[in-house]
């Protein structure tokens, strides 16, 4: 049996299990576009959990489970992250009024999670998260009939999930092509684990975030920095090896150190790899002209960038006041940018709230605009695949207003949708007008290659230019606006009457109008084409076609 002191010092040894092994998680996401890292959105939605759980001093394991349900339902980011917290609410619904607890209370619990997940999802897929925590739970029901006890029952559940973990490739082609296992089910196993260390050993796993990243690969290495800057310039490039002469990188490594620091040397028989911080960024380049040709290249001011930073942190950080509804109907979207947030204000939404891809807000965050939205009925826009499940679980959060998702998938088919809003039907009725309008939009999206990949039989290197046709990867190139002009030539038809052209934060306003008029000398005698300046990160263009 165990109580709810127990439970507590378990989620919080699955929370830091995560957390430690986020990036490990993160780079078994296979399609090279940045996205919402399903290790950090998991990591953040239990790591909720744990923050809720340190206050508590009782002993009551329904009480445990149950706090643990409320923080993980506000703190769900992304999809892996929602269908985590489905799952331990489960344990909440299973668990409830118990002051001891179980395997059989436990396997019983679990099921209802796992139920609750598969319903959550409108088309549940085999092969992921949910194909793990499903066998996981029908293992502990087994396990639970020859002995009810809790560590053989969370055994049984551990090693089961690491099972179904690897058959996940299997059940996905995509997985088995990649030659990796499904990233959301890896997440879930670590997190059993670091719950069966207390279960098992009474050891909870430890996490600091300040020795937050473990090397394991370039891009986590890289990424470690803090805020007190001492270089200057964060200067990264490849080097093309020379063949002819046989170069030794341990010497490139040792030059590196002795002027410079976050040296990360990583070679094979081809290419050597640099990441380091450093005051004389022409030396380094320098010197690695000494061991073959630069490939890619890329210095950056990191005390600039970190100034930056903090300001966008403290302008796009919203504080959301709570209102009474007094209107008939509002409007909450997501989109990340000041100018797309302005854009979507002017359309007629009372909050924005923060957020896309690779910036997935939490059901909380949601939440907070539709309370600040003074409206009956308020109707969310998530204008992200990943971000709709984390809206949807704002409707059983709100007591005193309806409110209705329109599961928009993109900033155009949100744009769109708000267009189409019609005052004098219901908000229902609007929703599923909203949602009949997006059919006949294109979206079109130029952005950067965030990793090694092969898709369609393209080979594609990380930092290369893409570009995305409704989802599907369709183009690689080595300029944004060449990208986005290609892009244009594969969407437009001879139906299309509009075309939107939205620029983001790394496009000048000189390459976005040349952008804008190539669109226009090629379909302009045709189509109404418009220029917006959205400042969205991570998406040089996103382009609307209807």
């Amino acid at each position: 049996m165990i109580n709810g002191e127990i439970l507590k010092q378990s989620i919080i040894s699955g929370a830091n299990n995560i957390s430690a092994q986020k990036n490990q998680i993160n780079d078994l996401n296979i399609f090279p576009v940045p996205d919402g890292d399903t290790g950090t959105n998991m990591s953040m939605t239990v790591m909720a959990a744990a923050h809720a759980l340190e206050d508590y001093s009782g002993s009551n394991a329904g009480e445990a489970a149950e706090i643990v349900a409320s923080a993980m339902l506000r703190g769900a980011r992304g999809n892996s992250g929602v269908i985590t917290s489905l799952i331990f609410r489960g344990f909440a619904q299973g668990l409830k009024g118990m002051e001891e607890v179980n395997g059989k209370n436990i396997a019983a619990a679990l099921g209802i999670g796992v139920d609750a997940a598969y319903k959550a999802v409108m088309k549940p897929t085999e092969g992921t998260i949910l194909t793990v925590a499903r066998m996981a739970y029908e293992a502990g029901v087994e396990a639970a009939k020859e002995n009810s006890e809790v560590l053989p029952v969370w055994q049984a559940i551990c090693n089961k999930a690491k099972e179904a973990l690897s058959i996940t490739p299997e059940l996905l082609p995509v997985l088995k092509k990649a030659g990796v296992v499904d990233a959301g089910g890896k997440g879930l196993c670590v997190i059993f684990e670091g719950m069966l260390s207390v279960i098992k050993d009474g050891v909870m796993i430890e996490y600091n975030e300040s020795t937050d990243v473990t090397v394991d690969t370039f891009e986590s290495a890289a990424a470690e920095f803090d805020d007190d800057i001492q270089f200057t310039y964060c200067t990264e490039f490849i080097v093309g090896r020379n063949q002819e002469e046989e170069t030794d990188p341990q010497l490139l490594r040792e030059y590196l150190e002795s002027i410079g620091d976050c040296v990360v040397v990583v070679n094979d028989d081809e290419i050597i790899k640099v990441h380091v911080h450093t005051e004389q960024p022409g030396s380094v380049l320098s010197k690695g002209l000494e061991f073959g040709q630069l490939l890619t290249v890329k210095v950056e001011n990191m005390k600039e960038q970190h100034k930056n930073a903090k300001k966008t942190s403290k302008r796009e950080k919203e504080v959301f006041t709570p209102a009474e509804p007094t209107e008939k109907i509002g409007f909450v979207a997501v989109a990340a940018g000041e100018g797309l947030k302005a854009l979507f204000k002017d359309l007629g939404c009372t909050n924005v709230v923060s957020g896309g891809q690779s910036m997935n807000p939490s059901t909380d965050d949601i939440y907070a605009a539709v309370m600040a939205t003074p409206a009956e009925n308020v109707l969310v826009l998530p204008n992200n695949k990943n971000i709709i499940l984390a809206a949807e679980q704002t409707i059983p959060m709100v007591k005193d207003r309806n409110v209705v998702i329109v599961p928009t998938r993109t900033i155009p088919q949100g744009m769109t949708a708000m267009l189409n809003f019609d005052p004098e039907i219901s908000a229902e009725s609007n929703a599923q007008l909203m949602m009949d309008s997006v059919h006949n939009v294109g979206t079109g999206l130029v952005t950067f290659a965030a990793r090694n990949s092969e898709f369609g039989g393209k080979k594609i290197k990380e930092g290369d230019i893409i570009a995305l046709e409704n989802g599907k990867l369709t183009i690689t190139e080595k300029n944004p606006v060449k990208a986005v002009v290609k892009l244009a030539k594969n969407m437009v038809s001879r139906d299309t009457s509009f075309i939107t052209l939205i620029y983001g934060e790394d496009i000048t306003e000189e390459d976005a109008n040349k952008a804008y008029q190539e669109l226009r000398d090629k379909f302009g005698a045709r189509t109404d084409i418009s220029l917006v300046k959205g400042d969205q990160p991570i998406y040089y263009f996103i382009l609307s076609v209807e």
